[in-house]
């Protein structure tokens, strides 16, 4: 079976960015570009973003989560900690994440270190997700093989009538991560695949570097 994908084709021709004017500190920007994208019609999930690991078999290992919080600090995400991501964080921090806006034609790349949120926050999160979020998360065993879609309905019905009449508490396994940006990349589309990047490097004094990158 062959495809030939060779004239799929756009022009990249709806805005610019231009290191003269953009802030010194990424996260304002980043906010900036997450709020256009969020005001965008039909702009689906604007805080889905890659996740990339190191995979426990040394193959690198990327997934779509989904960004729950930013501040001048980092980006947040919730997990199983005992799921493969989880593992690979464990044993390897360094990440990378990803988000593509493609009505916007931007993309940002960044690189971290992610690291374990307070179990206070990770408390305070898990109270306000759904009933039924919280019973999946102790229900699904993440990453583990499984004999079949079964088991997962039974083990939710189980952990439904565990806690029922009750408030479900948090699992040990479950939390919050936050990545701490040491380089973001902001990419936007321009005409000619003459594309826009400008990209911030941390210092060693906390400041950003602030760099464009060719297209």
């Amino acid at each position: 079976m062959e495809k030939d994908l060779s004239n799929y084709r756009k022009v990249y021709q709806r805005d610019a960015l231009d290191e003269k004017t953009t802030p010194e500190n990424p996260i304002e920007l980043f906010q900036k570009w997450f709020y256009e994208a969020e005001r965008e019609e039909d702009c689906v999930e604007v805080n889905a973003m890659s996740l990339a690991t190191h995979g426990l078999d040394g193959f690198p290992k990327i997934r779509v989560v989904l960004l729950k919080r930013f501040t001048w600090e980092g980006f947040v995400f919730y997990t199983n900690y005992e799921s493969e991501k989880g593992q690979a964080i464990e044993k390897n921090p360094k990440v990378s994440l990803a988000f593509f806006w493609p009505k916007m034609e931007r993309q940002v790349k960044i690189k971290g270190i992610a690291e374990k949120l307070p179990e206070n926050l990770s408390d305070g999160y898990f109270e306000m997700r759904p009933r039924g979020s919280q019973i999946g998360a102790w229900a699904s065993p993440q990453s583990k093989v499984i004999p079949d879609k079964k088991f997962l309905e039974e083990k939710y019905k189980e952990v439904e009538k565990k806690f029922e009449g009750q408030e479900v508490p948090r699992p040990p396994f479950w939390g919050g991560y936050i990545v701490k940006p040491v380089e973001i990349e902001f990419w936007q589309g321009r005409p000619n695949r003459l594309h826009d990047r400008i990209r911030y490097k941390l210092q060693e004094d906390y400041q950003w570097k602030k760099e464009r990158l060719g297209s």
